[in-house]
């Protein structure tokens, strides 16, 4: 599905011209009183021509280090504890109270205490799953080994299948079965078969790794050792299988829908009508297969591999499934490989921080419901509805406008533009968890149950019709999508908060470029980017551009993919310009469609300078502001092999090149770094 992140959202002193550019009054401070946030962030040592996003977040990056439990730190994380802090202070009241069996109250505080209770999960090791690795243990023959991927499925243990219940493609107004490669303990398959020295040792690492994990759950060495090749083998054999994250966004390549009766063809080992009356899914008769060539490749394993890899591979993935939940020699060995090899984390972080993300997966709308009722006033739930509404606006101007669309496909965009249902922070009903069983028995257990519980819910959509309401993401999330089988955008209330900065201090100029630019006008133009254009104002999978108009948009895409191909990040590691290519022209999108909102602002017209900056300049140091972030070099390296969005610095430096209002603006000239030439600056909307 296209769901995109918008935050996971870069000045030499400056020239002589740049500070004569506006002649009304400057000041150092905001309205409030207070010192100027993006003063305060910039770093004017830096050229804004040279590296804008150090230029605006220079100062930040040097006062917020990462800490040694990170692997990044961003205006993100600082937003996040606060949420962590307010989250913690309810969860420690609900561990107390003498809450009402099968409230919230009580699920929130029984499911706090055994997180927080390490003697206990230390003393329980690995018993809580016992019960299902006995099952592994009890497999005889290679056609028993179904029956075990079917029970793991419901216990977030993708092994082999990855199943989910999601809308139908082409036809959003049902929900359908979707089988999509998984079974894989690396990121993705480029991690089995890069040849550089950097990943390399993480496939070597992996294999140590999986090794002591088979050691902590109780094998002797020799065994275990015998059994991490087993998994590594048979996973590469997968990987081998998969495809690569770009081609993983073309929704017509990835929707393959087939009867039951014909999975056979693909995989007749799995018997696929027992398989997913196992899984819980007895009643799906159609499904749709993302890759058809990897459950080809699962047949081949299940004919060619032994049982003993079989049986290697599905407690390796039960245990890695759940690692950190157990006692500390499995969460300290999981974190070893997954926090500190492929990210580059120096510690763990605080375990009262992960119990809160666990339970934010587990039931994060009963905690949305406390959050915002403290923390998102409808004043402010109204200044960012109307935001948006003038985004749209602003989206539908520039639509009318293009020079290279035709009229026909013209008036079929603005018909999607306006069908865009806009959800701005928290929905209007609340998720109904009464029927998940959260006691004080087993920390393990309770998050078993959990994603028992959710994978339930999903299974109970199918046959029934779609509820458009639902939101993805939690009002405390810092993120935000657009969901094109909706036709949506969602923009939970975290994605709205600045740190030190009070919603009704924060002057129009910021709030337009950080919300208005990295949020909204990004998220609604991915209905409109290179995947989120070939789905129709119903949300459906359907071309609703003329031929001739879809060459012109294409050769607009395939510009930015040969900007951002260009841009090499870390050793010889560049940004894959076709995989990013949504996000890149949703961020384009973004900047210069909340631009022209902002125009029609009264401090836009008034001209006045706030803290030095003209009120164009705190547009595009508000955007800056939403992407202030760095990383190890470690998880970089991961994110341009498994990310769809380019590092941060890319994702202001990148589309702010194509913008010439930022050249006005900050005085940019040939020669320095930033400097696009006309014919080299990408227009899309």
């Amino acid at each position: 599905m296209t769901y995109s992140f918008a935050a996971s959202k870069w000045l030499f002193a400056l020239p002589v011209a740049l500070l004569a550019l506006n002649g009304c009054q400057s000041s150092d401070k905001t309205g409030s009183g207070q010192p100027d946030l993006l003063q305060a962030n910039a770093d004017t040592t830096v050229n804004p021509g040279d590296d804008f996003f150090t230029y605006a977040n220079g100062a930040w990056l040097k006062k917020h280090p990462i800490p040694a439990s990170e692997s990044s730190w961003s205006i993100g994380k600082e937003v996040q504890n606060e949420v962590y802090a307010r989250l913690r202070k309810l969860n420690e009241e609900a561990t107390k109270a003498k809450a009402k069996p099968g409230s919230n109250e009580q699920k929130i505080g029984d499911f706090y205490a055994t997180g927080m209770d390490s003697v206990t999960i230390d003393k329980q090791g690995i018993t809580p799953l016992q019960p299902e690795l006995n099952r592994i243990a009890a497999i005889r023959t290679v056609q028993d080994v179904p029956a075990v991927i079917a029970r793991l499925q419901p216990l977030g243990v993708n092994a082999l299948i990855g199943v989910f219940i999601s809308q139908d493609a082409k036809k959003s107004d049902q929900m359908t079965t979707y089988l999509w490669q998984s079974g894989l303990g690396l990121p993705n398959r480029d991690y089995y078969f890069n040849k550089d020295a950097r990943t390399a040792n993480i496939r070597k690492e992996y294999g140590r790794h999986v090794a002591r994990m088979f050691q902590l759950s109780g094998q002797d060495s020799g065994q275990a050792q015998a059994n991490s090749a087993r998994v590594v083998r048979l996973e590469t054999a997968l990987a081998g299988s998969s495809r690569k994250l770009e081609d993983l966004r073309d929704p017509y390549a990835n929707y393959n829908k087939m009867a039951v009766a014909d999975l056979g063809k693909l995989a007749p080992s799995l018997n696929w009508k027992t398989l997913l009356t196992q899984m819980e899914l007895g009643k799906v008769d159609t499904v749709i297969v993302g890759q058809p060539e990897f459950y080809k490749k699962a047949e081949q394993l299940l004919k060619t591999a032994s049982v003993d890899d079989w049986k290697a591979y599905l407690q390796w993935h039960l245990v890695n499934a759940y690692a950190s939940n157990l006692s500390r020699p499995l969460d300290n060995e999981h974190f070893r490989f997954y926090g500190t090899v492929l990210q580059g984390q120096k510690e763990q972080r605080a375990r009262w921080k992960r119990v809160l993300d666990e339970e934010e997966d587990a039931m994060g709308e009963i905690l949305g419901q406390q959050f915002v009722k403290e923390y998102f006033t409808p004043e402010t739930k109204e200044r960012y509805e109307k935001l948006t509404e003038n985004v749209v606006a602003a989206f539908r101007e520039h639509i009318q406008a293009l020079d290279w669309m035709s009229d026909s496909t013209k008036q079929k965009a603005l018909v999607k533009l306006s069908k865009i249902t806009k959800k701005v922070g928290y929905p209007d009903k609340w998720r109904d968890y009464s029927s998940l069983e959260v006691a004080r028995d087993s920390y393990a257990q309770n998050v078993m149950r959990a994603k028992q519980w959710q994978y339930r819910y999903r299974a109970n959509k199918l046959g029934k019709p779609v509820d458009r309401t639902e939101w993805e993401m939690t009002p405390q999330t810092y993120n935000a999508y657009y969901n094109p089988s909706n036709n949506e955008i969602v923009l939970p209330a975290a994605i709205f908060s600045i740190p030190g900065l009070i919603d009704k201090n924060a002057d129009d100029a910021v709030i337009y470029g950080y919300a208005g630019a990295s949020t909204i006008g990004h998220e609604l133009t991915h209905g409109f980017d290179d995947e989120g254009s070939q789905f129709d104002e119903k949300g459906n999978l359907r071309n609703w551009w003329s031929k001739k108009d879809r060459a012109a948009f294409q050769q607009r895409v395939n510009g930015i993919v040969r900007q951002f191909n260009g841009y090499t990040v870390l050793d010889s590691l560049h940004i894959n310009g076709k995989a990013t290519a949504g996000e890149n022209i949703a961020d384009l999108g973004g900047i210069v469609i909340a631009l022209d909102a902002f125009k029609k602002t009264e401090q836009y017209k008034k001209g006045e300078k706030i803290g030095g900056f003209t009120p164009v300049q705190r547009y595009f140091l508000g955007y800056a502001l939403g992407w202030q972030s760095h990383q190890r070099d470690e998880v970089l390296a991961q994110r341009i092999l498994t990310d769809v969005h380019s590092p941060a610095s890319y994702r202001v430096n990148g589309p702010f090149a194509d913008v010439p209002e930022f050249y006005e603006a900050f005085n940019v000239k040939p020669g320095q770094k930033l400097y696009l030439p006309d014919s080299a600056r990408v227009k899309i909307w």
